[in-house]
């Protein structure tokens, strides 16, 4: 029996959807073609305007920002450096791999970017035509705010923490639900469940 006899015939469908298999392929090891930055192949700058700004090898590109895959949990590591346009430039691995100096100038620009203040105790939740309305202690000062009913304003970050969004995109975290009072807990659950 001959090799060519051996193999199984297909119909141009089933070619088709070979062909599409082989591109899906394709471009996922092109997604997962990760760029990494380290100490040894970029420099960081901080710009007159207090931008950041990156070099890679020879090319400079004058204003970048930086995203953290993980803000919630772990913004020390795989963070990823992109253009204006939000064009990834690379990935860092973890800001261990850096100068204490680059290190710092990263972080900050997290500080700024994941601005979140702890709210460290709840005054009053009401709730009222599909909106509640927030006062609170946080670690910014004393804080009243609004956050629209439904659409995940208030949720669950990890099991304990608790990422409050309010209406103008404000961001305020409970580090652990676990610790808050009886009577703060049944205000935030009605914005949690409601």
């Amino acid at each position: 029996m001959s090799s060519s006899a051996s193999q199984k015939k297909t119909t141009p469908a089933q070619d088709t959807e070979l062909q599409e298999e082989k591109g899906v392929a394709g471009s996922l090891s092109d997604a997962a073609d990760i760029h990494y930055l380290t100490e040894d192949n970029t420099t960081f700058h901080k710009t007159e305007g207090r931008m950041l700004s990156v070099t890679v090898g020879e090319k400079t590109h004058p204003v970048v920002y930086v995203h953290c895959s993980f803000p919630h949990t772990n913004r020390r590591m795989y963070l990823s450096i992109r253009t204006v346009e939000n064009k990834e430039i690379g990935m860092i691995h973890s800001l261990e791999d850096f100068t204490e100096e680059t290190a710092q100038l990263l972080e900050e620009q997290l500080q700024i970017r994941y601005f979140t203040p702890e709210i460290s105790r709840l005054i009053n939740v009401k709730e009222e035509f599909g909106y509640s309305y927030w006062e609170a202690e946080t670690t910014g000062g004393l804080c009243r705010f609004t956050v629209r009913g439904g659409g995940g304003n208030a949720k669950l970050v990890t099991p304990d923490r608790l990422l409050v969004t309010d209406v103008d995109g404000n961001r305020f975290v409970i580090p652990n639900i676990n610790k808050l009072t009886d009577k703060e807990y049944r205000m935030v659950e009605l914005c949690m469940y409601g």
